[in-house]
């Protein structure tokens, strides 16, 4: 593939770029309306980081304690992106002290010198607002102790961003940039003086973005857990900028918010993470309890999918499930091949998990991270439920979407007194194969064990035909598959039982077992496990239950539970190391 930009990007580029310099000479904003309220939150640890000079972005570690922040080396462009988004204004202002502000001041500062006049890569509509909404919220931070000058240019600067934003939101793609860019052109509307003209277009845009990009059931078309938060969160600092300015989000605006923070809650595992799939994490620590408190929506209990998952809770025991069809062209370019894929959490401690997204270590580790066999489900030898379309260049990044995946997912839970059931289906190898994979997943009342069974089949004449010829390929030798349950990096996993078993030990002090009854082999194996705070993949552990498909139906079953002598309850109050480099 050609390493060139499309035409349309090179556009919008170009665009860009015209309208920052012509913004310069939009007439200053003088100061703010009202005293701006900090929202965002940052990260005490990063802060710290920061400030003894050690800068980690997109996954590159940059350690430059005595360089300027835009005299970085830049190692790749998300870094670049992630500097002029300022999202690290919020771990300064989390320290607070006289040394933070002074690098927020001096590095805000430098910025308005080198790049105020719409030089640099950070004119983007999503960027634009991502720093306007920082800068707003951290400007006391930034101005106590500042003279007028300083002051003058920061306020210039903001009105200039602003006057920007006016004229090229349409330009952020749909979706969070979008998003992104209308939230800091109401926050510029509403704080800063001169600008309230702003303020009612924008409200009407972010409305008609909330009734196109929000769909009923309060997913988005990325399925992207993480990335709805980001919306969510959004909505609510504008309808929260709004309200204490005196005026009302739109309806469409705050009916959006409503179906989205039910959705986030079903994503919520039981320890206040988020199911990651599909390019999202598990999100900051606290964020996704503090934006359902700022919402102010109250919770309520779901009967349909959330985002298209489903989800299974007793005890102390959540899983989420994959049970729907992946996303598919633009909405898919970060989109993963997980169809009936879950996650298990029990108490503060994930136990069953996907490797993630490895988009900050690679090419390599984004490609990986994205197949089937990175997720804890069943796949065949080779292939993944869902492939990778073609690469495209997008804003100076490979993309590429998935095509030929799942077209037919079926899922039907129900509740019983032995506890929650779910049972599900795809045809993501109907078309290679001839095979349909079902799972089912029992989860017992008390939270403590659960079944599983996958099931491939051949069932009408044509995908009979197929799987024949399948066999045929293969000297009737079986198709291979493997049914992999890819463990969180703290688990201490071992064989036991003579081989037959798995012993899974917690650092909360649980003992889980796992455990099959079928002709499959188990084994443990290695695994990796992909978070965007750490510098390179972390080393997990793997089960995986490996077998050869005979006939047209093939069957395996396996039990995860806890070990006989673990209580039900227990005191687990060990904190993480928010930031390990």
């Amino acid at each position: 593939m050609a390493n060139t930009e499309g035409i349309s990007a090179r556009r919008t580029r170009i665009a860009n770029r015209i309208q920052a310099r012509v913004s310069v000479l939009s007439r200053p904003a003088t100061g703010f309306v009202s005293q701006p309220e900090p929202r965002t939150i940052g990260s005490f640890a990063r802060g710290r980081q920061l400030i003894a000079g050690n800068f980690l972005f997109a996954g590159f570690l940059v350690e430059a304690p005595k360089t300027p922040i835009w005299d970085l080396p830049m190692p790749d462009k998300s870094f670049e992106q992630d500097l002029h988004g300022f999202t690290w204004l919020d771990d300064l202002a989390a320290v607070g002290d006289l040394e933070a502000r002074k690098r927020a001041q001096e590095w805000t500062t430098d910025w308005i010198n080198r790049y105020g006049r719409g030089k640099g890569s950070g004119w983007t509509p999503d960027m634009t607002g991502r720093r306007v909404i920082r800068w707003i919220n951290h400007a006391l931070f930034y101005l106590n102790g500042q003279n007028s000058a300083a002051s003058e240019a920061y306020f210039s600067a903001l009105a200039q961003q602003t006057a920007f934003l006016s004229r090229r939101w349409q330009a952020a793609e749909a979706g969070l940039p979008r998003f992104e860019a209308l939230t800091g052109l109401i926050y510029a509307g509403l704080a800063l003086t001169g600008m309230e003209r702003h303020v009612k277009p924008a409200m009407d845009a972010l409305a008609k973005e909330c009734v196109d990009q929000i769909d009923l059931q309060g997913g988005i078309p990325t399925r992207n857990p993480e990335e709805l938060l980001e919306v969510f969160t959004l909505l609510t600092w504008a309808a929260s900028a709004l309200s204490d300015a005196g005026r009302m989000a739109a309806r469409e605006h705050l009916k959006a918010i409503e179906r989205i923070a039910p959705t986030l809650r079903a994503l919520r595992h039981s320890d206040g993470g988020l199911a990651r799939f599909h390019g999202g994490g598990r999100g900051l620590e606290g964020r996704l309890d503090n934006a359902l408190a700022a919402s102010g929506v109250r919770a309520k209990s779901l009967t349909t999918l959330s985002m298209g998952f489903a989800r299974l809770h007793a005890g102390r025991t959540s899983v989420i499930v994959d049970t729907s069809e992946p996303p598919m062209g633009k909405a898919s370019s970060d989109g993963h091949a997980s169809t009936l894929a879950f996650e298990l959490t029990s108490g503060r401690r994930p136990l069953i998990v996907n490797c993630g997204s490895g988009v900050s270590f690679g090419e390599s580790w984004r490609r990986a991270g994205r197949a089937t066999p990175s997720h804890s489900t069943l796949s065949l030898d080779g292939f993944s439920s869902a492939r990778l379309g073609k690469q495209t260049l997008v804003a100076g990044r490979n993309q590429q979407s998935l095509v030929d995946g799942p077209k037919d997912v079926k899922c039907q839970q129900s509740t019983g007194q032995s506890g929650m059931k779910l049972g599900a289906s795809h045809d993501g190898y109907l078309a290679t194969h001839g095979i349909l994979h079902q799972r089912r997943l029992d989860l017992g009342f008390d939270g403590r064990g659960l079944a599983g069974q996958e099931s491939l089949l051949a069932e009408s004449h044509v995908n009979k035909r197929l799987f024949d010829a399948r066999m045929d390929e293969v000297k009737l030798q079986g198709i291979r598959f493997s049914c992999r349950f890819h463990l969180h990096p703290d688990v201490e996993a071992a064989l036991d039982m003579g081989g037959t078993a798995v012993s899974l030990a917690l650092k909360s002090g649980e003992i889980w077992v796992f455990r099959h009854n079928s002709s499959a082999q188990l084994s443990l194996e290695p695994s990796v496990y992909l978070e965007k705070t750490r510098l390179k993949p972390r080393a997990a552990k793997q089960i995986v239950l490996s077998g050869r498909a005979m006939d047209y139906a093939t069957r395996v079953t396996w039990y995860l539970a806890k070990a006989q002598d673990t209580p039900n309850s227990l005191r687990d109050l060990a904190t993480d190391e928010i930031l390990k480099l």
